[in-house]
């Protein structure tokens, strides 16, 4: 939905025709997630000079400028136009919206971090400014925000609802859902989930969004679709593996995501995980009795190793699946997330629902408000989030060949 006097005319044009967008971003340097979303829009898919979105990127803002800044060079090797604000990026002055559509990339740079440990980049704030350049052209274009929606609930909340108000077309979220599967496992719509795992490595909010993810892409395809999360606890420490014990999460499922996990580190998973530093399960409760659990095993399996792996009822094979990150340039996932995102421009629907990111949203942030205090049980009402899955498939095919820098 758009607002009543939206310029038509974009809607109007060839189909052919590339869409505009305007980039807001943190930093913008070598490998950089504005390197490797915008990058695939200036340069290609593969940033090789080959095919490439119908997109253009027309402005960027770009918040934080370092010394090695790529954006100012690449301004002028692609002609477009570095603007002082983003209502500037927006309108290059004007009184309506320059642009056919708006990538919000709010990841690294120099910002600081709360008492949870979470880093406080300005998504809310990049989306207040835009949300205020449509509230005065009386405009509103698609737009996408990379990763989770914002650090924390609240934030994230606001964010969906001022485009709900606005009848924004917003679209966030990881690559995760979007890349190789190996094998290529897609659960049937309406299936019956009796438990799931899903494996993650790495910092607990940059990478445990990327893992809630990966298990919400699939648990979202349950019978009856998404319904909510009534609490979230995270366990650190051996009161992971006593709640392993206790049946609180499947040690099955865990050994066999373990199992097909590449970079696995030998010996016992429970002595690794107390030797290695950062390591939780979260327990997240959702409303229709499902339990899944989160395991983040630094030390125990690294290396890219984010796997699924659940249980459909009557069936005694696990069902599991490695999530493929390529770990070199051209990074070729985020050329799926690409793909996405130009969908998303040119149609003003978004592939899959964004009430899946908001919802991964709220988990990260009640799993690191129960680490911060010390595992307790978070209980989350306001996760009352439903919605039903679409069908936007997965990478296929060959995956490009990679190159280290």
């Amino acid at each position: 939905m758009i607002f009543p006097n939206h310029d038509e005319s974009i809607a109007m044009r060839p189909p052919n025709e590339a869409k505009t967008v305007a980039g807001i971003v943190t930093v913008y340097r070598k490998n950089s997630h504005a390197d490797v979303i915008l990058g695939k829009i200036l340069e290609g898919y593969l940033q090789d000079g080959g095919a490439k979105p119908a997109l253009e990127l027309k402005t960027l803002y770009v918040d934080q400028v370092p010394n090695e800044d790529m954006s100012r060079e690449l301004a002028k090797k692609h002609g477009f136009r570095i603007c002082p604000t983003i209502a500037v990026a927006l309108t290059l002055g004007g009184k309506k919206l320059a642009v056919d559509g708006v990538v919000i990339i709010g990841e690294h740079g120099n910002y600081p971090d709360n008492e949870k440990g979470q880093k406080l980049y300005p998504r809310r704030a990049f989306f207040e400014q835009v949300a205020k350049v449509f509230e005065s052209t009386g405009q509103a274009v698609p737009v996408f925000n990379d990763k989770h929606l914002a650090a924390t609930w609240d934030d994230a909340s606001w964010i969906y609802e001022k485009a709900r108000k606005l009848y924004v077309p917003l679209f966030a979220g990881s690559s995760i859902p979007v890349t190789w599967r190996k094998p290529n496992l897609i659960l049937p719509k309406d299936c019956v989930l009796t438990a799931a795992v899903q494996l993650g490595y790495g910092p607990f909010e940059a990478y445990g969004f990327h893992a809630l993810e990966g298990l919400q892409c699939m648990v979202e395809r349950r019978k009856g679709g998404e319904t909510g999360v009534a609490a979230v606890t995270a366990l650190q420490g051996a009161a992971m593996w006593d709640a392993m014990k206790a049946g609180r999460f499947s040690q099955s499922l865990l050994e066999e995501a373990l199992r097909i996990a590449p970079g696995r580190t030998k010996g016992d998973y429970r002595e690794l995980s107390a030797k290695a530093k950062n390591c939780s399960v979260w327990l997240i409760e959702y409303r229709d009795g499902l339990t899944a659990a989160v395991a983040m095993l630094n030390g125990v399996s690294d290396g890219g190793a984010f796997c699924f792996a659940g249980q459909l009822k009557g069936e005694t094979e696990l069902r599991s699946t490695q999530f493929y990150l390529q770990d070199a340039a051209p990074f070729a996932h985020f050329a799926q997330l690409v793909r996405a995102i130009e969908s998303h421009m040119r149609t003003g629907h978004a592939p899959y629902p964004v009430e899946r990111t908001l919802f991964t949203t709220g988990i990260l942030d009640a799993a690191l408000t129960s680490l911060h205090q010390s595992g307790k049980r978070i209980e989350t009402p306001y996760l009352k989030v439903t919605y039903k899955p679409t069908d936007w498939p997965p990478a296929d095919g060959p995956i490009p060949a990679g190159k280290k820098p």
